[in-house]
């Protein structure tokens, strides 16, 4: 979301007639949007802000502007802290800061930031559902979806400029539409947009399992332009850290829809996402975490270690596992991941995936497969943008190499 944020505020400056700066010394406007999702993630901006100050000594005319979930209400506290810093606004409040940006020329005829092979679509922002380790709802709000229609036309324009792939983003983007006054549902959407002229694939995320319908689940099996991949965070194996993070669903009931998911697509790549070290998580309970990835065994798996929030519920926890003993726990999840991913690709040897490329990284092309696998081939032609064939002849945890075969497209 914050890629999809970071793009659109750019597009924004741009038709202004600002352009990109080639070294963050000759900017005349720097915005650093902040993710606090994790301990880790707030104290790259501590850092990033703290580099920025001697830029503003040197270059006193430069505008520094923070947003991102950082920003709260307490603009005051952020004043006070960051002195070098000139505006402080919310997430996708990008008016109130756009207002005061003077224009240095004429808007160019057409969009300055040329579109990439696969773009990020935003279609709900906010969330409902106050899981008491995160943040989210508190900085970004409640649940407000984007129009059905408005969401076609962007697609629409998108694709009219080569975009192949799009990925509709929510916090929660199953909850799609229900707060419309007509109820599309993220089904509706799909289905929408899988019309669009010269799109070749969509996916969404983020998921929530309390959230996956029937319906969807339908959808993703009967779309051909929909990939056959799912997020579907887990965050924990045992149903007393579950209730603890105020996720409202058991470890069966998740259980029972990857069950269902997988009857209806057969095929199906999933992704999921653990946090280790919740107050109160007992080895047992990781023990659950750690029996549910190995009987599952998801094509991802992406795994933090709990780091209180301020202002949510559970910062009034008492944080009971040590920093090294998360520390471990990550660990023994990589190393089983790690080994479930080396077997997942390994079966792919041999076969052929079709695969768009996204981009020519260093002298191999790289590009993705419906079930977001990396694959690398190497070819002298131009594939950017392009579906192809590529047979499989090597692969590693992370990624497959093979060559090309023929385009499909």
């Amino acid at each position: 979301m914050n890629k999809a944020d970071s793009a659109r505020l750019a597009s924004e400056l741009e038709a202004r007639g600002y352009v990109p700066a080639p070294h963050l010394e000759e900017a005349d406007i720097v915005v650093l949007n902040s993710c606090v999702v994790r301990q880790s993630a707030e104290n790259r901006v501590l850092s990033k802000l703290s580099s920025l100050r001697p830029l503003k000594r040197l270059r006193p005319d430069a505008s520094i502007a923070l947003t991102g979930c950082m920003v709260d209400g307490n603009i005051g506290d952020l004043e006070r802290r960051f002195p070098q810093v000139d505006a402080f606004f919310g997430p996708q409040s990008f008016q109130e800061f756009l207002a005061g940006v003077k224009s240095v020329g004429e808007a160019p005829p057409q969009p300055a930031r040329q579109p990439q092979v696969c773009e990020f679509v935003p279609i709900i922002t906010g969330c409902d559902k106050f899981c008491t380790y995160c943040i989210v709802p508190y900085r970004r709000g409640r649940e407000h979806s984007r129009p059905l229609d408005e969401i076609r036309a962007k697609v629409e324009s998108l694709a009219s400029l080569g975009v192949r792939e799009v990925t509709l983003l929510g916090q929660n983007v199953d909850s799609y539409g229900h707060d419309l006054p007509y109820g599309p549902d993220l089904a509706d959407l799909l289905s929408e947009l899988n019309e669009v002229s010269g799109l070749a694939r969509i996916r969404f995320l983020t998921s929530h399992p309390r959230d996956m319908s029937v319906r969807l689940i339908q959808a993703v099996a009967r779309l051909d332009k929909v990939c056959e991949h799912i997020n579907l965070p887990v965050q924990a194996g045992a149903d007393e850290v579950l209730r603890r993070m105020g996720r409202r669903y058991s470890v069966s009931q998740y259980r029972d829809l990857v069950s269902r998911i997988k009857d209806a697509v057969p095929v199906v790549s999933l992704s999921t996402d653990v946090i280790v070290g919740f107050p109160g998580e007992t080895e047992d309970q990781f023990g659950g975490t750690v029996a549910l990835l190995e009987s599952i065994r998801f094509d991802t798996v992406h795994v933090a270690a709990y780091s209180p929030r301020p202002g949510t519920a559970a910062a009034g926890l008492t944080d009971t596992v040590s920093v090294s003993e998360k520390k471990r726990r990550m660990q023994v999840i990589e190393t089983l991941q790690e080994e479930i991913c080396r077997e997942h690709n390994s079966a792919l040897v041999g076969q052929r995936l079709e695969t768009l490329v996204e981009q020519l990284k260093g002298d191999k092309w790289e590009g993705r497969t419906r079930a977001n696998k990396i694959v690398h081939f190497s070819d002298g032609g131009d594939h950017l943008g392009s579906l192809v064939d590529v047979l499989i002849e090597k692969s590693s945890p992370w990624s497959l190499g093979g060559k090309l075969v023929e385009p499909t497209d």
